[in-house]
């Protein structure tokens, strides 16, 4: 099995391009299927969730043609096949297509979805759209059954403000006759992203980026094009590496309105950073401050982001407390940071961590893939050799995350 061996104490500088980004594409590329015949994804990162998204698009009968980060889809041929568990069970992701399907065919079989196992992260509440549609969700085993006679517009009350309960509603309802309400939407610029190719392809939506989402259904929907908007997730993980270990590490292609919550954490921990229209430059700190967070639902502080930053409060002074509202089981990465000298304690949702502490390289395992970034980070400010097993899972959501630290001047190859 390949490993990620990281050789830390070196500075970083140089220039960091933001990929498009993972969450929005890979609801993006399901919901391509809601067009007749073509469609076009500008800026598809290459990660491990793309291929497996690719595969099952082959498994429906799509074509698709890949040029340089472009991605065009062919559906003309689509076919209602089950999805196989060998595939669904790869990516969270792959749920999406129980949206567009449900839209196209009014019928779905798909094998309960997998990914990251960083809690429960239950899908009633995508179910309980799909009900207000007016579909018929059975659960067989390991396999979900979704039929649907008619699927008719519904005001639907979401209890969580669900990034993929949102969007999975909204592919549902592109197709759905008359008008739906999807209230207490979550709000995340991926989800304003997945919109805006509904809207090219001829779907009338409202209020994506709000609480408050209003579509409007439409049965010829084709030919959508968007271009993924840069994953905030992966230009926050790379700023904090700056703070940590950045001589004006340069991260270019971001939205800064997208991570706003995080640069202002970044000010309370007294971390000096310049931005542009596009770009953070950032240089390492030389005194952090502790800090306390709590993870919250865009446009809060990302709990894709918790990781990483824990990371960073490893070197703090002081004492710094991390609440876990969105995962219940997202702190197992901790226990590999101890293996390398952090001091944390953790108390169900709730992490405290002491600061100024000297990281060691280790041996390591991923537990999961922001998880896996934290380490990753760890290895990069450490002293002496890190190893990371299980790296798949980083790959997953970090395109060419080992060619982009080593141009930076990160000593990190991976190794069989």
């Amino acid at each position: 099995m390949p490993k990620l061996k990281i050789e830390g104490g070196n500075l970083l500088t140089g220039k960091i391009e933001i990929s498009g980004s993972k969450n929005s594409a890979v609801a993006l590329l399901p919901a391509a299927l809601l067009c007749k015949t073509k469609s076009k994804i500008l800026s598809v990162p290459k990660i491990r969730d793309i291929e497996y998204l690719l595969k099952i698009l082959e498994v429906l009968n799509c074509k698709y043609e890949i040029k340089n980060q472009e991605i065009e889809i062919d559906t003309t041929n689509l076919k209602n096949n089950p999805i196989p568990e060998e595939l669904s069970e790869q990516m969270r992701a792959s749920y999406y297509f129980m949206g567009t399907l449900l839209a196209r065919f009014h019928h779905v079989e798909i094998s309960f979805p997998g990914g990251c196992v960083i809690g429960a992260r239950p899908i009633d509440l995508h179910i309980k759209g799909f009900e207000a549609l007016g579909a018929t969700v059975t659960l067989i085993k390991n396999k979900y059954i979704i039929d649907a006679e008619n699927l008719t517009g519904a005001t639907i009350h979401l209890d969580f403000a669900s990034v993929g309960a949102t969007i999975n509603i909204m592919l549902a309802a592109t197709r759905a006759k008359g008008v739906t309400i999807i209230e207490n939407a979550a709000q995340e610029p991926e989800i304003v992203n997945v919109a805006e190719f509904l809207k090219s392809a001829g779907c009338e939506i409202e209020g994506a980026g709000t609480s408050t989402i209003k579509i409007t259904g439409n049965e010829e929907l084709d030919e959508g094009i968007i271009k993924v908007c840069p994953d905030r997730i992966e230009a926050a993980t790379y700023i904090i590496l700056g703070a940590l270990i950045g001589q004006n590490l340069s991260i270019k292609n971001l939205n800064i309105e997208h991570i706003d919550k995080v640069l202002k954490k970044l000010s309370e921990c007294g971390i000096s950073y310049e931005t542009k229209e596009n770009e953070v430059i950032i240089s390492k700190c030389k005194k952090i401050l502790s800090t306390n967070i709590v993870t919250e639902t865009y446009p809060g502080f990302p709990t894709d982001i918790q990781p990483p930053f824990v990371t960073l409060l490893t070197q703090a002074e002081g004492t710094s407390t991390v609440l876990e509202t969105i995962y219940e089981s997202r702190f197992k990465y901790t226990e590999y940071l101890k293996k390398m000298g952090a001091t944390t304690i953790t108390d169900q949702n709730l992490l405290t961590v002491k600061g100024g502490t000297t990281l060691t390289g280790a041996e390591l395992y991923v537990p999961d893939l922001r998880g896996g970034a934290a380490l990753v980070l760890a290895g990069l400010i450490a002293t002496g050799t890190t190893y990371l097993d299980n790296i798949s899972l980083i790959l997953r959501g970090y395109e060419d995350i080992v060619e982009k630290l080593t141009k930076v001047g990160a000593k990190i190859e991976i190794i069989e």
